[in-house]
């Protein structure tokens, strides 16, 4: 029986005095590959930003491998086995040598370069360009860059919020084939996503609609109620 990495219950949150979040509840198994499913303005980067601690929980609780996370700070989550890709994924003005070594500074030295390597040899289109901004990367390279960044550092979740954002369909393809073979390695993923393609790496799927958790169940499951089949993948 797989144990849960990641565990959500009943939270809420928001900004100032706007409510985003209304009770949202879901868990990530180890291992297991979840996506988030769900609009523009549904609260999604709101609750990635509570799940890595950027923003704090106004009620409920966050639980990483059977221990209370919600008041931690970011580094710690960090240093405790959670990565977090934003939608951009690296700093534009460093190298991607910069950015990858950033991705792991809180590893021994030693690990981080053979991690590096590594990585490396799993994006070989970044080798050229180790000593090259991230700002001066195509699309589809700064998205390989951002995934090394947050790899480097061995975590044992990743978090990542719309890996489609900017992409042609080509490289959104190629996205999900490079996240295929790290999930292969025992990663846990949770991926915060509207792009219906990524469901093809998820073990489940949740909806967030307007904050609140809507959906949870496979992708079969997903395709099988009319509605969710209309309104996700009648965007097809």
């Amino acid at each position: 029986m797989q144990h849960d990495s990641l565990a959500v219950s009943a939270i809420t949150g928001g900004y100032g005095t706007v409510q985003v979040l209304w009770g949202v509840n879901m868990s990530v198994k180890r291992g297991e590959s979840v996506v988030l499913l769900g609009p523009n303005g549904a609260g999604k980067t709101t609750l990635l930003k509570i799940l890595i601690g950027r923003l704090p929980a106004w009620s409920g609780t966050v639980m990483f491998n059977d221990q209370n996370i919600t008041r931690v700070r970011t580094d710690l989550r960090v240093r405790g086995g959670i990565a977090c890709m934003s939608e951009h994924g690296v700093f534009s003005g460093l190298t991607v040598e910069e950015n990858i070594r950033i991705g792991g500074q809180f590893v021994d030295a030693k690990a981080r370069q053979r991690k590096t390597e590594q990585l490396y040899e799993l994006f070989p289109d970044l080798v050229a360009k180790r000593k090259s901004l991230a700002g001066s990367l195509s699309g589809g390279q700064r998205k390989m860059a951002g995934i090394a960044k947050a790899l480097v550092g061995d975590p044992q979740l990743l978090i990542m919020d719309e890996p489609s954002a900017g992409l042609s369909p080509a490289l959104v393809a190629e996205v999900i084939g490079i996240l295929r073979r790290v999930k292969d390695n025992g990663l846990a993923l949770l991926i915060a996503e509207q792009n219906v393609e990524f469901l093809g790496l998820a073990d489940r799927v949740y909806t967030l609609e307007s904050g609140r958790t809507g959906f949870e169940g496979t992708v079969d499951d997903l395709r099988a109620n009319d509605v969710l089949n209309r309104a996700y993948f009648g965007l097809l």
